[in-house]
């Protein structure tokens, strides 16, 4: 009888499979651990919201503002899930009134409450499914007594109006 000797390329093969089996049974146990703590987490927790809106202020200076439920703690630190959303919001501005509008879906109009304390606008909100809490500086001191506030569509919108409105300056001269 004669016994076939086996090639280089044949004892690579068998040591390539046997890698190849021992990648795949660390793989499989990998995915098996990650699902079960990532769902007993997100069921616990989740979900995970997250998002940044950046605009131009007033300066030219990017302004960047952060919405979801994910807080930032600081640098090297792990970050924060909390039960409360922070809404998308952004706080337009001109020469009578500061109007902000905040995007809180899931909602509904007598679940949320609204004030101004100390010249920031404090909206919350407490649905069947979702709540939300936002602190939003206000840029200037406006008329608390005169505020209205709308909700449509997922979107909440708040006018107040300015104590001091611009005024013009210098003075004109009319054109003959």
């Amino acid at each position: 009888m004669s016994r076939r000797r086996r090639s280089i390329w044949d004892i690579f093969d068998d040591m390539f499979r046997e890698f190849d089996e021992l990648f795949r049974e660390f793989e499989e146990e990998l995915h098996r651990r990650f699902e079960s703590t990532f769902t007993e987490r997100l069921w616990k927790e989740g979900p995970y919201i997250y998002g940044f809106s950046i605009t131009i202020g007033p300066d030219g200076r990017p302004v960047i503002r952060e919405f979801g439920n994910v807080k930032r703690i600081g640098p090297g630190g792990r970050p924060k899930i909390t039960e409360e959303w922070e809404p998308l919001i952004d706080v337009l501005e001109d020469e009578n009134y500061v109007t902000v509008v905040a995007e809180m879906p899931g909602v509904n109009k007598e679940d949320i409450k609204v004030r101004v304390k100390d010249n920031t606008l404090i909206i919350s909100a407490k649905g069947p499914n979702r709540k939300y809490y936002k602190e939003v500086p206000l840029p200037t001191k406006v008329k608390v007594e005169s505020a209205k506030a709308s909700y449509r569509n997922g979107v909440l919108e708040v006018k107040l109006e300015k104590v001091e409105k611009k005024k013009e300056e210098g003075v004109e001269i009319k054109i003959e």
